[in-house]
């Protein structure tokens, strides 16, 4: 087969993408620059894939993109082309009912395959259909089929050039063409913090169990095989792989045979959109689900780790660590990369695949580049394919984005996804420093203390240098990167002090690298001084081999600086340091501090209402939905992770972010999937969402960030666009009494009631919205009710199911600042596994364009209380205009 004419099938053997299936239930496809393997059993948990090696494979593949580049030279079209999402208007396998019955809903072309091929599945019978729509659309070019997509959505990715892609749209059979986009990545006291160990494990009969037949399926940087973390031989309980679960574990040499086991039960990667790109580099990037990152296995290991897993790092033991699900299961889909983060087409694959597998939840700790244009942002390739995850019962994890504090700064908009943005826990490591003048700075470092109470000399490169030939001012001088530059006889014995500039942040100076010159001149200690040009980076505390510390505020630096200038004597004439006068004790960090004002939105934590458009048309919507530990989490770390480079070579490390508060709840919802295996995605998430806590540990209000710099200085209270409905309460979840609950009907009559979206709806899903008895996003069964604008007034409906025993409720709420509100029944009985219809009415009493929030409560006669969060964004009184 030409590849320059059928497109290099890249999801398996063969070419087509439609895979191969090698045993009894068991689906093999993957990506083709995997291995293309065969199951090897279930002996001792193990699900593998033999095949070839990766690197061998890869080969094949490169030659066969430059050959397709060879091709297109010869044309005129080559720096034009670029990767495309085709969707088309058939159904994807997951919204197909039938086989033969059903022939008729299929193209004529279709219909013949399935004459030949009765045993064929639908899904194969899609792929092939592509091979031969791009054969007949593209008969003669030049093109690069990477992915084709059956089940989830049905379409697939290719490399084509602008024209082409006019072409591809032009077709009857087609229904959308996007540009592929890019994508990018987004613990051992949390669980006591979230009070796992005295209350939800408790109930599920303890860590040993808690999770047990779940399986979590990740789409991120891949997994470090080997750590403590994800061994099955740590509990002596036999821990079978969930009957539910077919994937399989791809072998290569950075993910060799065993890598997988009855803990870590599958695992893929794929990486096509970015080889085509030319930036994807088999040895740096890893060419296999193995971790060169180290972004997934910190998450993996925060939703589901092990239990009791002792945390060494740098020498110094900080605990034992645990997921939240401790014995959950995972499968990892590899697709991001540490040097140019993801692409749409490669997580649309990946998402398609886990779902195909059989996992139970999905966590994202991805969020795109940028807001997916077109009619809504929820119709993107991405966020359609979670809908029918969603369909086929997977709850849908993602996190919020790292964008905050800004509103409309959420990078996860649709009402299916659960969406989870950062708050602090009560750990706190810190160290400080006492100066000679008696003043204390505090600081990060995860370092011991000086010997004692004495006090040491403070000396600063810039004032010690080896040559008088030296400029002061190189940058790698006043960084501490480079002991040749240094005058040992001036520096032993005493505290270096470096600049900590936005070289840092970057990842072109190091703190290993400063301590390393600490070390080649005989320095007691490091301390490091904030340059004022690094604002709005959090400064994560980091492991020192050595007494030190970071001077995290821009304004406490400048105190530093200016004791230590002031302290130096100087030659009257040359000007030249004489003697260094500044003094300075370090006490060590490695040991934690609790806050009570625990928790709290951080300030990077993307913040609501959805950002649908300006005009708030479709913004019906509360997000974020919850908000989670997500500061300062330590979690497991590749052995090759790169994304810190402070931690690099530990077996562990702490890392902030929306991404470690995503995992944590797909972890909590693993424990309530286990309690209640049949709830619905959407009524998981009302059990996680009706039962949050509004209250940090001092009973005041959860405070919110409001600033990069002095962030704790503009907290105020959080309203529903920064935390949802709330802190996480991983016991009352497993508890919630009454539950919320939507179809994915519900969400399919959302999308069909935005102006316009009918053939956009169609070509995702295969179902036209003719007929179909529409509702905006008020009239989803939300646990949560957003009026983006509130024109006189509004009735919504609500629908509650008692998922515990017999039960009388009471209904209270607060009305939102500027309306009025009133609920029925204010009181009513509900059997167990009955529902009862609540009617809300609002009336806006003012013109006002501010957001204001309310809460409704339902307040059950057997201790089960529901909180369901109100906001409301723009309230109009009248429409008349005044003469």
């Amino acid at each position: 087969m030409d590849p320059g004419r059928r497109g290099l099938g890249l999801r398996g053997s063969p070419a087509d993408g439609s895979g191969r299936r090698s045993g009894p239930n068991q689906r093999t496809r993957g990506s083709a620059y995997s291995c293309v393997g065969r199951r090897v059993g279930r002996s001792g948990g193990e699900l593998e894939m033999e095949g070839i090696c990766v690197e061998k494979l890869m080969v094949v593949v490169l030659v066969g993109l430059s050959v397709v580049v060879g091709v297109v030279c010869q044309g005129e079209e080559m720096e034009s082309s670029e990767v495309y999402i085709v969707t088309l208007k058939e159904a994807p396998a997951v919204h197909y009912y039938g086989e033969s019955e059903n022939l008729h809903l299929l193209p004529i072309s279709l219909v013949e395959w399935n004459v030949s091929t009765s045993n064929r599945s639908y899904g194969s019978y899609v792929v092939r259909y592509h091979d031969s729509l791009l054969e007949k659309v593209l008969k003669g070019e030049s093109y690069l089929k990477l992915y084709s997509y059956n089940y989830l959505i049905n379409g697939f990715a290719v490399l084509i050039t602008p024209q082409q892609a006019d072409k591809l749209s032009m077709r009857r059979e087609v229904a959308n063409v996007v540009l592929d986009f890019s994508v990018r990545t987004a613990t051992t006291h949390t669980p006591e913090f979230l009070g796992l160990p005295r209350g939800a494990w408790i109930q599920d009969g303890g860590p040993d169990v808690a999770g047990e037949g779940v399986v979590i399926g990740f789409i991120d940087t891949g997994i470090d095989p080997k750590h403590p973390s994800f061994s099955d031989e740590i509990s002596v309980n036999l821990y079978p792989v969930p009957a539910h679960y077919y994937g399989a574990c791809e072998v290569t040499r950075d993910f060799p045979s065993g890598s997988c086991n009855r803990k870590l039960i599958g695992a893929r990667h794929f990486a096509a959109s970015a080889i085509t790109r030319g930036i994807f580099n088999a040895s740096q990037d890893y060419a296999s689900p193995f971790d060169g990152d180290g972004h997934g296995t910190h998450t993996a290991s925060i939703a589901a780790g092990n239990y009791g897993v002792p945390v060494i790092v740098a020498g110094h033991h900080y605990g034992n660590s645990s997921g939240m699900a401790p014995r959950a299961h995972i499968a990892v889909y590899k697709a991001l990369y540490k040097r140019f983060g993801g692409f749409a087409a490669d997580v649309v694959a990946a998402i398609d695949q886990a779902a195909q597998d059989g996992v139970d939840i999905v966590s994202l700790s991805i969020t795109p580049n940028r807001r997916p244009p077109g009619l809504a942002t929820f119709f993107n390739p991405i966020d359609m394919a979670l809908l029918s995850a969603v369909k086929v019962g997977i709850f849908v994890v993602q996190a919020a984005g790292n964008t905050g504090p800004s509103p409309k700064s959420m990078s996860s908009f649709s009402p299916w996804i659960f969406t989870v943005g950062a708050a602090a826990h009560d750990r706190i490591y810190s160290n400080s420093l006492l100066l000679g003048n008696g003043l204390t700075i505090t600081g990060v470092g995860l370092a011991p203390g000086t010997n004692g109470d004495s006090m040491y000399t403070l000396v600063s490169p810039i004032h010690a240098l080896q040559s008088d030939t030296t400029d002061p001012n190189n940058m790698y001088l006043g960084e501490c990167q480079d002991s040749s530059l240094l005058n040992q006889k001036i520096v032993q014995g005493n505290l270096l002090v470096c600049s900590y500039s936005i070289r840092f942040v970057l990842g072109l100076s190091t703190i290993k690298q400063a301590l390393q010159t600490a070390k080649n001149v005989s320095a007691v200690g490091i301390i490091f001084y904030m340059d004022p040009y690094v604002i709005g980076f959090q400064i994560n505390p980091t492991p020192m081999i050595m007494p030190g510390m970071i001077i995290s505020s821009p304004i406490d630096s400048k105190t530093f600086l200016s004791y230590y200038n002031n302290s130096l004597v100087r030659d009257g004439s040359s000007n030249a340091v004489k003697k260094f006068g500044g003094v300075a004790r370090i006490f060590g960090g490695q040991i934690a501090n609790y806050s009570s004002s625990a928790p709290k939105v951080l300030y990077y934590s993307a913040r609501g209402p959805d950002p649908e458009d300006g005009m708030l048309d479709n913004a019906d919507i509360m997000k974020p939905n919850i908000i989670a530990p997500g500061n300062l989490i330590w979690g497991a770390w590749s052995s090759a992770g790169a994304d810190s480079l402070e931690f690099k070579g530990e077996n562990f490390a702490m890392i902030s972010g929306t991404s470690m508060a995503a995992p944590h709840v797909a972890g909590l919802a693993a424990l309530i999937k286990q309690k209640f295996p049949s709830l619905s995605p959407s009524a998981i998430g009302s059990a996680l969402s009706t039962t949050a806590s509004l209250y940090n540990k001092q009973g005041g209000p959860i405070m919110a960030q409001r600033s990069y710099s002095n962030p704790d200085s503009t907290q105020t209270p959080a309203t529903s666009f920064d935390m949802g409905s709330g802190f996480v309460n991983a016991t009352a979840a497993l508890d919630p009494g009454l539950i919320f609950d939507s179809s994915y009907n519900d969400f399919f009559s959302f999308l069909c009631n935005i102006n316009g979206s009918g053939p956009v709806v169609l070509n995702y899903t295969g179902k036209s919205c003719g007929g179909v008895s529409t509702m905006n996003g008020t009239d989803l069964n939300l646990p949560s009710i957003t009026i983006a604008k509130l024109n006189q007034s509004s009735i919504v409906m609500r629908t509650v199911t008692n998922i515990a025993d017999n039960e009388t409720y009471s209904v209270g709420c607060s009305a939102p600042y500027g309306v009025s509100m009133s609920v029925t029944p204010t009181r009513f009985f509900i059997a167990s596994g009955q529902r009862q219809n609540l009617t809300i009415f609002f009336n806006a009493i003012m013109n006002s364009p501010a957001p204001s929030f309310g809460r409704i409560r339902l307040y059950g006669n057997l201790g089960h209380v529901s909180s369901v969060p109100l906001s409301v964004i723009q309230k109009i009184t009248f429409n008349m205009t005044t003469l």
